[in-house]
């Protein structure tokens, strides 16, 4: 399993540096693009006074053997429904993954929507089928905000649970330092309605793709974890069965020394 999940991880590596300079990028244009004049004009830019119901979507994976990977993930839901709730906010919680699926089933917590489909190659299209029905909410104002908890990639020693609010779109603060020109066709607006999704959409997707490379980063430690320690056990257990062994054979030599004195 430790080789199975390094040849995976290495392929999820791949997908998430390829995600990684498309979402700055993007980031980076809708920066650009916003000004609180528009913001006005866009749902997904809506702020809420107060959130009075928020939803929260939680990514694991459908399978285990991946040491605290999925419990840490879990326990960062359980923390943002925990600060949601005490701020007097009624939440709806989504899960990706037969293991956070298990959690709140066990716990009896009711689940407004849950997916074990999507693979450890997650798509464009998975992030689309996960998060557009979030976003419709949002915008005719069913819910006041959509959390994501997910698994940051660092490395594969190091994979720590994030949560983020992605709903409504809060751009970075914008870099003065850093002016560009561009030439907008057909216009600011309409680039804007078309992009916002689009960012919302990627984030998802960025989080999923960091999430399973994150898993299979967790899996080959855990796996070589336990290679090592049953290693560790087998070469115990060798000695202590080699000691004994010659425990009873120096008291044989001793019995069969002892008898023959005894003879003569």
């Amino acid at each position: 399993m430790e080789m199975v999940a390094t040849s995976k991880l290495k392929r999820a590596q791949d997908r998430v540096v390829g995600a990684r300079p498309y979402a700055a990028v993007l980031r980076e244009i809708l920066t650009d693009l916003y000004s609180p004049e528009l913001a006005d004009r866009f749902p997904l830019l809506r702020q809420p006074h107060k959130v009075q119901r928020a939803a929260v979507l939680l990514l694991t994976s459908n399978r285990g053997l991946a040491g605290g990977f999925n419990a840490n993930l879990i326990r960062e839901a359980r923390g943002a429904i925990e600060r949601l709730e005490k701020d007097g906010a009624a939440v709806d919680v989504h899960v990706v993954g037969r293991k956070g699926i298990g959690y709140f089933k066990y716990v009896n917590r009711a689940l407004a929507a849950s997916r074990t489909d999507i693979t450890d190659r997650p798509t464009a299209d998975d992030a689309k089928s996960l998060v557009d029905d979030l976003m419709q909410q949002f915008i005719e104002k069913k819910i006041d905000a959509l959390y994501l908890v997910s698994a940051k990639y660092n490395s594969p020693l190091s994979t720590p649970p994030v949560s983020e609010q992605i709903l409504p779109v809060t751009p970075p603060a914008k870099d003065t330092k850093r002016v560009r020109d561009y030439i907008l066709a057909p216009n600011a607006e309409e680039i804007l309605g078309l992009l916002l999704p689009a960012y919302v959409r990627n984030t998802v997707y960025r989080a999923l793709v960091e999430t399973a490379a994150s898993e299979q980063g967790a899996r080959r430690t855990a796996m070589k974890n336990a290679t090592d320690n049953a290693t560790d056990l087998l070469n115990t257990y060798k000695r202590n069965y080699n000691r004994a062994r010659q425990a009873q054979i120096t008291q044989e030599i001793a019995e069969i020394v002892g008898g023959a004195a005894a003879l003569e």
